[in-house]
């Protein structure tokens, strides 16, 4: 007999009707795109949150969108019990969870195999119910449809216990599975229990700081060190325990080269206009280092941009950018570098590494940038007749613990220590440099010395980079294109 389990969220926290839903999620997905632009390939992992779609929904549906585009045969779902559910891992005895916009079949096969290790239990469906799964499953059908779910309920683990279930769960993953953790953020207000600064109008800037601080935790892949940023922060994160098991298990699957994307972020007292309390949503996304890679034409584009803004410069005097061919990738919103060299001598170098805009716009803004804007040019210069144009694609930031963690000429690096900051691409380290010596030219040029590495305001980041460039003449720049 198939047990299916019908969710009694549906009709309370979202509507019961088909067609109610799907308008509903519809809204969510539209507004998603409005806000955060297009998806990145190939998603391994996601967090998304779980409060109901009026108020979380847009935010989770930018991680559902990239689950769209990843197109999962399998789904785990880590999920946990807001009312002190059992320790380790349980997994719901039913085949499949049923909502208005269908069944979600369960992969009873894997849950058998999972359950093989004595940190995975099978358990009653009724002592486990719980929003932080029930809400995901309407996003799951709408965005996926064929996936099977494999519903894990992760309670408390001890370090060891942790690093077990990983490896089970590593070892059940099949490339182009994906590992989606149901997690809110920091929970604010007296009905929380949480209340660190009154909510005044610092209150949402104060939020954010929390949750950033959390968020950068969770990007260094390592279970550990977000546990460790939670508890320096104090950021109320109810999925802490999904969030680390995911995180020990993305370890494991290729965890150097696998990089964390903050998707959108909310708060309800945003949406609400009240603060006095208040729910932070944030997505994430988890990409190998080769989502964020160009291929040859679109690199192409890019340079034949930078090339042209140059050269109109150079005709006119007017600071126009000059945009690439339209090509889907280049609407990727990454932070990305320009460089311009006559020779070994700099003539600029400049770059976004937050709110980015489109490839596709950032490039040859960033060109003029570099070509008119470096503090380090002397007044009056030009721009030579021959040089290079050099373009840094950047991931996103890994948070790491310290210079250990960097590999010279695959990683730059990002030191923050409160309104000090500064950055190094990964080209800038000299072949026969250390890690340390890097780490050193890093903090002298943030205006910082060594004691800061162990300040606990300071967070060291790494990060990688596709770098390509193109030489540039009078004849380039009078109008000859690559």
């Amino acid at each position: 007999m198939i047990a299916t389990h019908i969710s009694p969220y549906s009709g309370s926290w979202y509507p019961p009707r088909e067609e109610e839903l799907n308008a509903l999620l519809d809204r969510c997905f539209e507004e998603s795109s409005r806000r955060t632009g297009p998806c990145v390939p190939r998603a391994l992992g996601l967090v998304a949150p779980h409060a109901a779609p009026l108020y979380s929904g847009t935010v989770a549906a930018a991680a559902y969108r990239h689950l769209q585009l990843a197109g999962p045969e399998r789904i785990f779902l880590l999920g946990f019990s807001h009312r002190d559910g059992p320790r380790g891992i349980a997994i719901p005895d039913v085949d499949a969870y049923r909502t208005p916009l269908g069944d979600a079949a369960v992969d009873r096969s894997t849950v058998r195999a999972l359950c093989a290790d004595a940190r995975f239990q099978l358990v009653d469906e009724r002592q486990l119910c719980d929003h932080s799964v029930e809400i995901q499953l309407p996003f799951l059908r709408r965005a996926a449809p064929a996936a099977a779910v494999i519903p894990l309920y992760v309670g408390y683990l001890e370090e060891e216990e942790r690093r077990g279930a990983a490896e089970a769960l590593a070892r059940a993953w099949h490339p182009g599975d994906v590992l989606l953790a149901s997690s809110d953020f920091t929970h604010y207000g007296r009905g929380f229990h949480y209340v660190p600064f009154p909510a005044d109008r610092q209150v949402a800037a104060r939020l954010r700081g929390l949750d950033r601080r959390a968020i950068e935790g969770a990007s260094g892949i390592d279970s550990a060190l977000f546990l460790e940023s939670l508890r320096e922060c104090g950021a109320t994160v109810c999925g802490s325990l999904p969030i680390s098991l995911l995180l020990r298990t993305l370890s494991l699957l290729d965890g150097e080269d696998i990089f964390q994307q903050e998707l959108d972020y909310q708060t309800s007292g945003e949406i609400t206009g009240n603060f006095s309390e208040s729910v932070s949503y944030a997505a994430l996304g988890y990409f190998h280092r080769n989502s964020y890679e160009l291929d040859p034409a679109e690199r192409r584009e890019l340079l034949l941009s930078a090339q042209a803004t140059l050269r109109h410069l150079r005709e006119t005097g007017r600071r126009e950018p000059i945009a690439p061919a339209s090509l889907p990738a280049l609407a990727m919103r990454a932070p990305v570098f320009v460089t311009l060299r006559d020779g070994e001598r700099l003539i600029g170098c400049i770059g976004r590494l937050s709110h980015c805009p489109p490839l596709a716009e950032a490039v040859p803004q960033l060109t003029l940038a570099a070509a008119l804007d470096d503090p380090r040019r002397a007044p009056g210069d030009g721009i030579p007749e021959n040089g290079e144009i050099e373009i840094s694609v950047l991931t996103p930031m890994k948070r790491v613990r310290g210079s250990e963690a960097i590999q010279i000429g695959r990683d730059g690096i990002y030191v923050e220590c409160g309104v000090r900051q500064a950055v190094l691409l990964p080209q800038v380290a000299g072949p026969d440099w250390s890690a340390g010596k890097f780490l050193g030219v890093l903090l002298r040029k943030a205006g910082l010395d060594a004691r800061a590495c162990g300040a606990p305001e300071t967070r060291l980041s790494v990060f990688q980079a596709q770098v390509f460039g193109v030489g540039f003449t009078a004849a380039t720049l009078a109008g000859t294109v690559l």
